[in-house]
């Protein structure tokens, strides 16, 4: 499967998270933890690469993104102004 990029990244949604994750004081060991317990099989390297636009973001992994930072979907991507 092909990945493409988007404006040189491969997501629109990491500069948010990582707002996102830095508003509420989390480290990104704390998130993938987060996201574990969620039942998302993530590293702490994989959120870097999310946060910094080198790694897809699969559509369940951004539900359960929304979720562990208390911040809408669709402000994770940028459709949304308020988290």
């Amino acid at each position: 499967m092909k990945i493409y990029d988007y404006n040189g990244k491969k997501n629109i949604c990491g500069e948010r998270i990582h707002e996102a994750r830095c508003r509420l004081r989390l480290t990104q060991s704390e998130l993938a933890a987060r996201l574990q317990v969620r039942g998302i099989n993530i590293e702490r390297d994989s959120i870097s690469r999310i946060e910094i636009g080198t790694r897809f973001v699969a559509d369940y992994e951004l539900r359960e993104l929304s979720r562990a930072l208390k911040a809408s979907p669709l402000w994770l991507l940028g459709i949304d102004e308020k988290p």
